[in-house]
C-alpha cells in the first residue's frame, strides 16, 4: 500500500487542525481502556496529550508520552506534523473531569457518564448545538478543518452508539489485545436501555450510551463552511452515524492503516454500511527505524488523538512521505 490510500482533490489556503476533547466514566472501567497508566488516570490522558502536542512535553505530571511498553502515544505524531507544518491546533473541551491545562474552546459540557447507570450525555442536545457555534466560528479561521477526538474509553462508546444505531460493527481498542468481550457485555447493557425507552433518535441514543464528544463534533460538522475531513477511525464513524441520523451530510475519515487491519474489528465494514467514505495513511513504522512506535504494527496503540489525520493533512499540504516519517522519528527519539 503506499503511505495515502488516496490522494483527495482539495482546494485550500488556511488548513486547521482541531481535536474535540472528553471524558467518559467508562474509561476507569478496568481493562475497557489502554489510554492510561490505571485505569483511573485514564482521565487525565486528553488534557495531557493537548499539553503536549500544543507546549512539546508534559509538564503537569512526571510523565512521558510512552505506554509502558515503550509504544509512544498517537498525540506524539500529532505534535510531530503540527511542528511540521506549523500549524497550531486547537482543541474544544466538550466536557473533561478535570481543568484542561493549555488553551481550549469550552463549550461547558460534562464529562460522559456510564451508561449502564443512567444517562451518559443528559446535555446532548445544549452540546450539539454549542457544536454548531464552534463550526461557525473555526469557518472564520479556516477552509480546510481536520477535525479529531481524544476520548479514553471512547471505542466503547463508539460501539453502543453504532450498534443502538443498527449497524453490526466491532470496533478497534489501544490494547494489542481488544478487550471485547467486555466492550461487547456493556453494550448489550445499553442496548437494553435503548430498546426499553423505545430510542430511535440519534440523539437519544447518544444520550443513552455516547459520550460528549460526539454532539459536539456533529455540531462542528453541521456547520464549518470549507472542507472537513474527520480524524480517526471508529469514535468519528460513529459520529458520521449519528450525522447520518439526523439527515445530516457525513463527513470523510482518515484514520490509520492499523485501524483497517486491526482483525479484532470490521472498520472497513462498518464505514461501508454506514455509508461514509475512508483515508487511509500508511506510514509503515515497522521500517521507521524505532523500535517503540513500530509497535503500532504489532496492533498497539493504532490511532488517537487524531494522528491518522494530522499526517493525512501534512500529506495533502505537499509534504514528502519523507518528511513525515522523519519529522516522527525525531520527536520519538526526543522523549527516549
Amino acid at each position: 500500500m503506499t503511505f495515502l490510500s488516496e490522494s483527495p482533490s482539495i482546494e485550500f489556503s488556511r488548513p486547521l487542525f482541531a481535536s474535540v476533547l472528553g471524558n467518559t466514566a467508562l474509561s476507569m472501567v478496568p481493562g475497557v481502556s489502554g489510554a492510561g497508566p490505571s485505569p483511573k488516570k485514564t482521565v487525565f490522558t486528553p488534557i495531557l496529550d493537548a499539553e503536549m502536542i500544543t507546549t512539546g512535553a508534559i509538564t503537569s505530571m512526571p510523565l512521558k508520552p510512552n505506554t509502558p511498553t515503550g509504544c509512544p502515544t498517537p498525540a506524539v505524531i500529532t505534535r510531530a506534523m503540527a511542528t511540521l507544518t506549523g500549524i497550531e491546533p486547537v482543541f474544544v473541551n466538550a466536557g473533561l473531569f478535570n481543568p484542561p491545562t493549555v488553551p481550549c474552546i469550552d463549550v461547558y459540557g460534562a464529562p460522559g457518564g456510564d451508561p449502564r447507570e443512567g444517562d451518559a450525555v443528559p446535555t446532548v442536545r445544549d452540546l450539539l448545538t454549542a457544536g454548531e457555534r464552534v463550526g461557525r466560528l473555526l469557518s472564520r479561521c479556516a477552509d480546510l478543518l481536520v477535525l479529531g477526538e481524544c476520548v479514553p474509553g471512547g471505542t466503547t462508546t463508539a460501539l453502543c452508539v453504532l450498534r443502538a444505531l443498527g449497524y453490526e460493527a466491532r470496533v478497534s481498542s489501544s490494547f494489542v489485545e481488544n478487550p471485547v468481550h467486555l466492550k461487547d457485555e456493556i453494550c448489550r447493557g445499553v442496548l437494553e436501555r435503548v430498546e426499553s425507552e423505545g430510542a430511535t433518535d440519534a440523539l437519544d441514543v447518544v444520550r443513552i450510551g455516547g459520550d460528549p464528544m460526539m454532539p459536539v463534533a456533529a455540531g462542528i460538522a453541521s456547520t464549518f463552511e470549507g472542507t472537513l475531513v474527520f480524524a480517526g477511525g471508529t469514535q468519528m464513524l460513529a459520529v458520521d452515524a449519528v450525522l447520518k441520523g439526523l439527515g445530516r451530510s457525513m463527513v470523510p475519515l482518515a484514520t490509520t492503516e492499523y485501524v483497517r487491519t486491526d482483525a479484532s474489528a470490521n472498520f472497513e465494514e462498518a464505514v461501508a454500511a454506514v455509508g461514509a467514505k475512508a483515508y487511509y495513511v500508511d506510514p509503515d513504522f515497522g521500517t521507521i527505524g524505532d523500535a517503540g512506535i513500530g509497535r503500532y504494527c504489532e496492533g498497539e496503540v493504532k490511532e488517537g488523538m487524531g494522528a491518522g489525520g494530522a499526517m493525512f493533512l501534512a500529506r495533502v499540504m505537499g509534504y514528502s512521505e519523507e518528511e513525515i516519517r522523519s519529522a516522527i522519528l525525531s520527536t520519538v527519539r526526543s522523549f527516549r
